[in-house]
């Protein structure tokens, strides 16, 4: 029996001792060097303050903001601690409650804006979280921010086009935009 359980426990506390905290180690420190602005959670700082992160979508409201993708998260909008998709079906009366409601919301900031709306304003992402929004979410919001804010358009479509992310690769996903990160330069213009 000790011939058993000897090698058999050697080998745990070894492959422990690998798995457990040699190779988290190593990962861990591989991440802060290949990549250390990810590996920290990619923090975005004004004026030497944190004010979010590039990963994580924020509560945009005000007009003069573009506004992103619908949170599924709960009690509070982009809580990360709550990810998760909504998992409610598009024949669900709540989503399209909520759906609803950010129609009614988007018309009433910008009433002249007889564009179709882009189905991304008005839903969540599958984590609930995503910060991302399409070229054409953007775009559909630009007249209302320029508006606002009192900028020329060309300058907050120029703004849109920069910061405009391509597929992954060239063809993993599709264009998006990170709201928080727009947001950010539109704060800066100032």
């Amino acid at each position: 029996m000790k011939t058993f359980i000897r090698p058999a426990l050697s080998l745990f506390i070894l492959l422990s001792i690998i798995t457990g905290l040699l190779y988290p180690l190593l990962t861990t420190f591989a991440g802060h060097w290949l990549f250390p602005a990810q590996a920290a959670g990619s923090l975005i700082t004004q004026q030497q303050q944190l004010t979010g992160s590039a990963l994580i979508g924020q509560q945009f409201s005000r007009g003069d903001y573009f506004w992103g993708r619908l949170s599924a998260t709960s009690p509070m909008p982009y809580n990360g601690i709550n990810s998760g998709g909504s998992n409610l079906s598009a024949g669900n009366p709540a989503l399209r409650t909520a759906a609803s409601e950010r129609i009614e919301a988007l018309k009433a900031a910008d009433p002249q804006n007889n564009a179709a709306i882009p189905v991304d304003l008005v839903t969540a992402s599958g984590s609930g979280l995503d910060p991302h929004i399409s070229p054409a979410a953007a775009y559909y919001q630009l007249s209302r921010v320029a508006r606002l804010r009192q900028v020329a358009p060309e300058v907050i479509r120029t703004l849109i086009e920069s910061h405009t992310e391509a597929p992954q690769l060239g063809l993993l996903g599709e264009a998006r935009v990170n709201v928080v990160l727009l947001n950010h330069a539109l704060d800066a213009l100032k």
